[in-house]
């Protein structure tokens, strides 16, 4: 094979060796300098895996696939928050629990209010129209809002335990244990992970999990830094590491599939886009959020007292699950309008941007500032609108029980 055709894998291998390098060799540099490089690493891998995880579905059980590639393409997310919340067991009085928080709302407002909003708007600048879901999607967007709504009951009792993190993984199983039976849609995989499919198939299935060997390798050994050094940059430079650690790391780990949607939407193939980031999005409340109560039991040697978390928190876990339950109103009828997708957008930069008005706005209007007054205004903003559509859309809300259907 032509050399050429490897030249995105051999740039993503070489994006984590520095990152690679910093963990065996322990340099005394800059957090800023580890940020950028262990983020690249981080980055370079998500790359690897994304490829790897499409291909890999050519040559493993769909039952296995569905629940094994799911994981794996979202390993670097959950390897920046688990990191956050074993810390967090060990050190109970520390920060550590309020930016595992951070990192999982801010990667699932990120799916949302970036992702699914740039899928439609790109595709419809480009093709004049709204993305619509083939009708097995019902069974995503079913147990989305199935997870939403239990995620609404961990602000009202005010904590995040075991008993949730059960209850969540338990709908992720179900979720799994229907799609699994699904027959397999055969799809050719496209751009890089085209180069791998047309290997021999024992060829294709080893280089499938070298791929995923070195990847995870690579993540798992510059999660650490790259966590640390985004908290100590933020008191470094003067910036809130809770910002950093709520946007920067879930940016750095979710790009690849940004940009394999985007790719997608571009070449007119939105519904595959959206699907897929619609599918990464329950993984995430779902599985991410289910885990980290376990990881935290496992690290602090004992179920009670549950991962710390103070109205900060448990705001961020509000209006995270008012936009899922917002995006889940609008996606009822299987069909994301261009008017949808910009006010998903418009919502998501206003509440993201709010720290830089929050206080103008307060003194105009004569209010004593409250830093979290804006993030409760948002939160209601989004449950408010979602009660609205899914009582306007209600014969869409009773179709969504054929998602139980296999």
């Amino acid at each position: 094979m032509h050399l050429r055709a490897l030249r995105p894998y051999i740039f993503a291998v070489l994006m984590t060796l520095p990152g690679l390098g910093l963990r065996f060799v322990h340099p005394d540099i800059s957090p800023l300098i580890v940020v950028l490089l262990s983020g690249m690493a981080i980055l370079g891998a998500s790359f690897l895996l994304t490829w790897a995880c499409e291909v890999a579905q050519m040559d493993i059980p769909q039952a296995v696939a569905v629940a094994v590639v799911a994981f794996i393409a979202v390993l670097p997310e959950y390897a920046v928050d688990m990191y956050f919340t074993w810390m967090a067991g060990q050190h109970p009085e520390s920060a550590y629990s309020h930016y595992a928080i951070a990192n999982m709302t801010g990667a699932n407002r990120l799916l949302i209010g970036l992702g699914w909003s740039s899928i439609v708007l790109i595709f419809a600048r480009r093709f004049h129209s709204s993305v619509s879901l083939a009708d097995d999607k019902r069974t995503d967007v079913l147990f989305l809002a199935m997870a939403t709504l239990y995620a609404l009951i961990i602000p009202i009792k005010g904590s995040l335990t075991w008993v949730d993190g059960l209850a969540l993984l338990v709908i992720y199983a179900w979720y799994i244990c229907i799609i699994a039976r699904r027959p397999v849609e055969e799809e050719e995989p496209e751009g890089p992970a085209a180069v791998l499919a047309h290997f021999a198939r024992k060829i294709r299935l080893r280089s499938v999990i070298g791929i995923f060997l070195f990847a995870a390798l690579v993540i798992l050994c510059n999660a650490e830094p790259f966590s640390e050094s985004l908290v100590a940059s933020g008191k470094l430079l003067g910036i809130n590491e809770f910002l950093l650690v709520q946007w920067l790391a879930p940016i750095a780990s979710e790009a690849p599939e940004f940009i394999v949607a985007v790719m997608f939407a571009m070449r007119g193939n939105a519904a595959l886009a959206l699907g897929s980031l619609l599918s990464s999005k329950l993984n995430q409340w779902t599985l991410l959020v289910g885990m980290i109560p376990g990881v935290y039991a496992v690290s602090s040697g004992s179920l009670n007292p549950p991962i710390n978390l103070d109205n900060h928190q448990l705001q961020e876990i509000l209006l995270t699950a008012g936009q899922s339950l917002f995006a889940v109103a609008l996606l009822t009828g299987l069909r994301l309008h261009v008017r949808a997708a910009f006010w998903l957008l418009v919502l998501f930069a206003a509440q993201l941007l709010s720290p830089l008005y929050d206080a103008q706005l307060e003194a105009l209007l004569g209010l004593p500032h409250d830093p979290l007054r804006l993030h409760s205004f948002y939160a209601q903003v989004y449950l408010a609108l979602a009660g609205i559509l899914l009582l306007k859309n209600w014969r869409d809300v009773w179709k969504l029980r054929q998602g139980f259907k296999v």
